[in-house]
């Protein structure tokens, strides 16, 4: 069997994507995924092998792990038939997936009993920048390491930010999303302000695209899916909610004040309590104030 160079373990939204930059760029691949429906794309491309972990192991220089988070990650990396027990000798681990950094770095630490680097790396860019190939990566864990493998990274990449030991690329993930996730509720609690008034919501947002409110949320999310009506973000509720979590958690670790992220944690429990947890999460603006009530009713809205 031909030796690959680089693995992708998870082929959903994000890990699709990155395949395929490396598909385009003409390098040797091997991916895996629990499903079969995932992996069939792949199955008969030029360059590509569908490979099981523990076989992966022994022909990567690198592999990259884009799955839901670290659980799934250690039940492939433990085990005789693990891939620590497998690896060839120079094998660099990316950990790709949004996971505490407590947890990551437990892993990173049980890689490096087999002197193999597993290196943290939080993605932005969503599935639209896996598929582009231009997400931002947040990339924690042995230097060294890093800058040997950094032209992997390439193909699926626009910014890659190194930013020190390992478990500060899960850090800042969980705070850029912490960032971000507030930043949508308060512009979502800006546009039902701006009905109330009787503005449009389409003109609250053109002032905020080119004015000082502008933000990702103003200038992509809303024209492409709320304004659109397709409540078609692509994540669930239940993601939102599982980011927050961990953020706040973390920052009662760090003793740091996070009041503004508690309270849109409290806004996704409401939401989930209505029976949201695995809706797209644009429809937290099309029942924003429902959400808000002060006794939540079940979910028995349309998606649109």
């Amino acid at each position: 069997m031909q030796k690959k160079k680089i693995g992708v373990i998870g082929l959903g939204n994000m890990g699709r994507g990155i395949a395929k930059n490396y598909v385009i760029a003409g390098m040797p691949l091997a991916v895996w995924d629990i499903s079969q429906a995932a992996i069939k794309p792949f199955g008969k491309l030029t360059n590509v092998e569908v490979v099981k972990p523990a076989e992966m192991a022994g022909l990567c220089s690198v592999i990259f792990f884009v799955v839901p988070g670290t659980r799934e990650i250690e039940t492939v990396l433990k085990g005789k038939d693990g891939i620590l027990a497998r690896a060839r000798k120079g094998l660099v681990l990316y950990d790709l997936t949004t996971s505490a950094p407590a947890i990551s770095g437990r892993l990173a630490r049980m890689a490096a009993k087999k002197k193999i680097p597993y290196l943290d790396a939080g993605m932005s860019g969503g599935a639209a920048g896996a598929e582009a190939g231009t997400l931002t990566l947040m990339i924690g864990g042995d230097r060294r390491a890093f800058n040997r493998t950094r032209r992997y990274l390439e193909p699926f990449t626009e910014n890659i930010f190194y930013l020190g030991k390992s478990g500060t690329g899960h850090t800042l993930k969980l705070i850029h999303n912490m960032v971000c996730h507030t930043i949508f509720l308060a512009t979502c609690e800006g546009g039902r302000m701006a009905q109330r008034a009787g503005i449009k919501v389409e003109d609250m947002i053109g002032v905020f695209n080119v004015s000082n409110a502008r933000s990702f949320i103003s200038e992509f999310r809303f024209p492409e899916h709320i304004l659109s009506k397709k409540w078609d973000g692509k994540s669930r509720i239940f993601n939102l909610h599982k980011d927050l979590s961990m953020a706040v958690s973390l920052a009662k670790e760090l003793e740091a004040d996070v009041s503004f992220g508690e309270r849109t944690l409290t806004f996704l429990e409401k939401a989930i309590d209505r029976g949201m947890i695995e809706k797209d999460f644009t429809l937290l603006y099309r029942d924003f104030e429902k959400i808000c009530e002060d006794q939540p009713k079940p979910d028995d809205t349309e998606d649109n």
